[in-house]
């Protein structure tokens, strides 16, 4: 990979997070080509030099080139950053499916679940593409605001990969002084955790509210991540990934900002709006599928996930959210450290006759 050369970079999706890792990646010195949906934005984006619907303070630097042109934003491009809401994924690659020559890593920044499928925007991606081994897909995900990214203010992220060797290039070409990224083996973990962090949001959100207090707010944060490992570890994640960047990280920072869209959705919620009210004002609110997304995936999986049920009868069955609360404080009695989160030692073990021994050099 050696010394970092000027790339050619296609961001798919004109919203605010694909606008932020736009300017990273410009600022880095690559030539960014901006894929927008809709010609008329893109067509505003040239002559405006700016977004005019997300992050409209902020002039483009000229290395980052707007378009609607499919074939265009992929013309040689080393990377393929997918930034469309987590329920445009399928549609966006379709879309690229046709100019893709199949070597550019493609990377999801998306989170999210899709609705109808529950799959992860991997498996979205991989399945779109007709699910071939070989795909180079990665997933970018931590605790990153894109008014915060456009600032040029310090944050971490995690670049996961099945194959950390794309994960390598995607670190190496994105990496600066702004942005620090990770790498991970772990695809399931990383994704799972910015899939599922907004429904935790939108109860902390109502939470606060309804003047419930903090403590209240931090017993859902620790148990939403409890519960939202226990999902990824049944699914084949490693749960020490859930206390990083993409676990832990990414939800503290969602339920406990103000600029969290999810957050705030909830303190509406709190207040006596329904989810149809908040849609209706435009903001994309990805905890609101993903709690119906993650319900459903629990039930399917036969994984007990409580916080998320009471939150789904909250938004989806008109339960009354100080109901909800008093029906998880009243769960039957048990201990923190359930069976499925005793973590083994980073070596592998093997049964022998003898008992169990590490394998390799122990």
């Amino acid at each position: 990979m050696g010394s970092r050369n000027t790339r050619r970079i296609a961001v798919l999706g004109a919203g605010s997070w694909g606008t932020a890792l736009a300017f990273v990646a410009a600022r880095l010195g690559h030539d960014v080509r901006l894929w927008a949906r809709r010609s008329k934005q893109a067509e505003q984006m040239i002559r405006e030099a700016r977004n005019p619907d997300y992050l409209s303070d902020y002039g483009f630097p000229e290395n980052l080139h707007p378009t609607a042109d499919m074939e265009v934003a992929l013309a040689n491009a080393d990377v393929i950053l997918l930034v469309p809401s987590s329920q445009g994924m399928r549609e966006t690659v379709a879309r690229l499916q046709p100019h893709w020559q199949g070597k550019s890593p493609l990377v999801s920044a998306a989170k999210g679940l899709e609705s109808n499928t529950l799959l992860r925007m991997s498996e979205v991606i991989q399945e779109e593409l007709g699910n071939p081994s070989h795909a180079p897909i990665a997933a970018l995900s931590g605790p990153n605001f894109a008014v915060e990214i456009m600032r040029g203010l310090p944050a971490g992220t995690v670049v996961a990969a099945d194959d950390e060797g794309w994960a390598k290039e995607v670190q190496h070409i994105l990496s600066g002084p702004e942005l620090r990224i990770y790498t991970s083996d772990d695809l399931c973990g990383v994704e799972l955790g910015g899939a599922l962090k907004n429904i935790y949001a939108i109860g902390v959100g109502i939470l606060h509210s309804l003047d419930l207090g903090y403590n209240s707010q931090a017993t859902l944060i620790t148990r939403g991540l409890a519960e939202l490992a226990r999902l990824g570890v049944h699914l084949g994640a490693h749960p020490f990934t859930f206390a990083g960047l993409s676990g832990l990280g990414d939800l503290v920072l969602t339920c406990t900002s103000d600029l969290s869209r999810n957050r705030r959705a909830g303190l509406a919620l709190g207040q006596g709006d329904t989810p149809d009210e908040i849609r209706a004002r435009g903001e994309t609110i990805e905890g609101l599928r993903a709690t119906a997304a993650a319900q459903a995936l629990a039930a399917k999986q036969q994984v007990e996930m409580p916080i998320v049920n009471e939150l789904n009868a909250v938004l989806f069955e008109q339960k009354p959210a100080q109901v909800a609360v008093q029906t998880l404080m009243e769960r039957a009695a048990k201990t923190e450290r359930e069976q499925e989160f005793v973590i083994q030692p980073e070596a592998e073990f093997i049964n022998r006759d003898e008992g169990l021994e590490p394998k390799g050099d122990g």
